[in-house]
């Protein structure tokens, strides 16, 4: 298939041109349109088929329905009907010319009569191209084949229109920097920073969805530099600006801001099976509880004495407002609270007990963890970060040793609960939780115990007890 200006060949993957059969067979247009597009054009990975057509939603469905596996009709409010085309995925959208509100960002839902109405209502120009199936004619009215030349992101029509219409776009183009390397365009720049607070009317579930798929682009720090730079993200994430703090002659630190991003781009380069939402979540906002604990000492230096643990409780309040699940929220605000305690290892020397500790707090996060932590090392000073990493490896490999004599990712202490209540005579109670505990503190700072041993260790506690 040739482009109509520059002959440029475009794959176009040959279910497309299947679908566009049996549209046309039904009397219907058929367009590819949107990211696989851009992606054809870019010559990256084809997936999740987009396409746009004439057929109103009932024509639509009763078509895939007729030709697929599987349908379904979620979007169909919207005009959207997706369904499982010789196995792969498949989404079909009429032709739309809706109007917005302004208020909310949900649009007054108006079915269009052209191609060209619906690409203009599309957030940028690289991604407002179609190609007609199986016709292979190209439709580029907006001059995205010569953005994707530029690598540059714009929208169709103005941006404050494109923008005023959906806020989620200016999000959405900081995204798209970060996933094709591409620049924004001088005037959708400007209208992203004057239209910044517009992204209140967003919900925080669309945010969320939105800024994740930053966080995993090849490089998230393109896309985080723009948020902080328009002020997008002080809207949703002020902690991330707010690491720009200020560093003059009299308290000298580390630019914070510019530290979290090179632990981030360190991370990542760490990952070795694929992005890893976690990791770099907890990359990004370790050190977030600086400015909250940064303290000037008499003689200029600083402190952040406790950042951990602010930062932790900030990052858990942030993404619990962000909707991320429960989980998530619990997994990354662990990390950032364990961060530290690593430090000071290779100079004071840590006891067995100490490293069981370690990882008994770190739980599944250990191998996070030790990525984080390994990620945190930004000094310049060679000799310094070579001591950090010769103190971690030989850490991991102390680890590795324990965990070879002893279970560690499951310490529980040497008697379960019904060998407690047997050996004490106690019913199910506070009481027993509490011997639970004791055995496992004495667990963790001992290691495994003969069950002789702990039994006689259990008795002595509940006679201290008044057991």
């Amino acid at each position: 298939m040739s482009d109509n200006s520059s002959g440029k060949e475009i794959t176009v993957p040959p279910i497309a041109d299947e679908l566009g059969r049996v549209f046309a067979d039904g009397g219907f247009e058929l367009h590819l349109v949107g990211g696989p597009v851009r992606d054809a054009v870019l010559r990256r990975r084809v997936s999740d088929l987009d396409f746009t057509t004439d057929a109103r939603p009932e024509s639509t469905e009763a078509i895939l329905r007729a030709n697929c596996s599987t349908v379904w009709t979620t979007g169909a409010d919207f005009g959207t009907i997706g369904g499982l085309f010789r196995g792969e995925q498949v989404e079909v959208t009429t032709f739309r010319a809706d109007a917005y509100d302004r208020v909310s960002r949900n649009p007054i839902v108006q079915y269009g009569d052209n191609l060209v109405d619906d690409l203009e209502r599309r957030d940028f120009t690289v991604n407002a191209m179609a190609v007609s199936v199986p016709g292979h004619e190209f439709t580029d009215p907006f001059g995205g084949l010569a953005d994707i030349a530029r690598q540059t992101i714009r929208t169709p029509a103005s941006p404050e229109s494109s923008f005023a219409d959906d806020p989620l776009r200016m999000l959405r183009a900081a995204r798209f920097a970060a996933q094709l390397g591409f620049g924004i365009d001088p005037e959708t720049l400007d209208a992203m920073r004057r239209m910044a607070p517009e992204l209140g009317r967003i919900t925080a579930e669309r945010i969320r969805d939105e800024f994740t798929k930053l966080l995993m682009a090849p490089d998230p720090v393109v896309g985080l530099r723009l948020l902080v730079d328009t002020g997008l993200a002080e809207q949703f994430l002020p902690e991330l600006p707010a690491l720009r703090m200020e560093i003059d002659e009299h308290a000298q630190h580390k630019d914070v801001y510019e530290h979290s991003l090179q632990v981030l781009r360190n991370a990542i380069a760490l990952e070795q099976d694929g992005p890893d939402l976690l990791l770099r979540l907890a990359a990004l906002l370790h050190d977030i509880g600086k400015p909250e604990t940064k303290d000037v000492v008499p003689g200029g230096g600083v402190t952040f004495h406790h950042h951990d643990v602010a930062g932790a409780r900030l990052a858990r309040r942030r993404m619990r407002e962000l909707r991320f699940p429960k989980a998530d929220v619990q997994a990354v605000s662990l990390l950032i609270s364990l961060h530290l305690r690593f430090y000071g290892y290779g100079e004071a020397g840590w006891t067995d007990s100490a490293v069981r500790r370690y990882v008994t707090d770190a739980g599944p996060q250990l191998d996070r963890l030790h990525l984080l932590v390994r990620s945190d090392c930004t000094t310049r000073n060679r000799r310094k970060a070579e001591r950090l990493r010769r103190d971690y490896d030989a850490f991991e490999e102390r680890i590795a040793r324990i965990r070879a004599e002893e279970d560690l990712r499951a310490v529980r202490p040497d008697l379960d609960g019904n060998a407690i209540m047997e050996l004490l005579g106690l019913p199910p109670g506070p009481q027993v939780g509490r011997a639970w505990a004791y055995l496992k503190e004495l667990r963790l700072e001992r290691g495994p115990m003969p069950r002789e041993e702990a039994e006689s260790e259990l008795r002595a506690w509940a006679a201290r007890e008044g057991l």
